[in-house]
């Protein structure tokens, strides 16, 4: 069983993930700020891997990502970064990145890197269906990482099940169909999470988009196994320079009962 399998199966509900971009806000801080996450209460980590051209990124994560490349971050800094990371750290983490700097470093190298290190799944974005299934599929599976696919509230509901069909791990339920940190009230969601719910999955399903705090936290969770947050946490990460109490503020905001 996989830590992300393992994670579902101790905590059914209000799964809390938080997305963090390698090499931001220094591109040391990596590890700092997933020490910070574990310690005060995430349940899992998606870590960024920046990229000059995001697709599925809003504002507040493409500038995170550019600052973290003009800090020299890159797939490779990263894995040398992760060498040791589960020493210390025992949350299940995914890495999230784009296609083009993985095809770049080699896929088969980039999975073996990895699983070597001790990452959990992928979530690649802008990876089709049909070249998981004909190609790239067997090389993350040989690897034992699990792989996240995205569905919106656009997607029909016979490509929610094939996807879903495809995933392990968790379902990315996106909220709306933009980019992160929109405005978007989690609230207009509320009939596609339930719909999601009705259809009965095999996997767990995360809501990301748009959850920037205790309020749309908690309501993305009413219908889903939780939910994952990114930008909120980032502008949080940019405005005080002490990795620890930024991190710690903020976590507390969102699961404060």
């Amino acid at each position: 069983m996989s830590r992300i399998s393992e994670l579902f199966a101790r905590k059914k509900e209000r799964v809390l993930n938080v997305y963090c971009t390698a090499g931001f806000p220094q591109v040391d801080s990596t590890v700092k700020v997933m020490k910070a996450l574990q310690a005060h209460g995430a349940d899992l980590i998606e870590l960024g891997m920046p990229y000059s051209d995001p697709l599925a990124d809003g504002p507040v994560i493409q500038h995170s990502s550019s600052i973290a490349i003009a800090g020299g971050m890159t797939i490779a800094k990263l894995f040398e970064q992760l060498k040791e990371f589960r020493k210390e750290i025992r949350l299940p983490v995914v890495l999230m990145g784009y296609m083009n700097p993985v095809l770049q470093y080699g896929f088969e190298k980039f999975c073996s890197d990895a699983a070597a290190v001790g990452i959990d799944g992928l979530i690649l974005p802008d990876l089709p269906i049909y070249e998981f299934e004909t190609e790239y599929g067997a090389i993350i599976k040989k690897h034992g990482l699990d792989f996240i696919f995205l569905v919106t509230p656009e997607t029909s509901v016979e490509r929610i099940k094939k996807l879903d069909g495809l995933s392990s791990g968790f379902l990315y339920a996106v909220s709306s169909s933009s980019t992160t940190g929109s405005n978007k009230n989690i609230g207009d969601t509320e009939q596609y999470l339930q719909q999601l719910k009705g259809l009965g999955l095999r996997n767990p399903v995360l809501v990301g988009f748009g959850i920037k705090d205790k309020a749309s936290f908690d309501a993305a969770s009413k219908h889903a196994n939780g939910a994952i947050i990114g930008s909120a946490f980032i502008k949080a990460l940019e405005t005080n320079p002490s990795v620890e109490n930024s991190v710690k503020a903020f976590m507390d905001s969102i699961l404060v009962r």
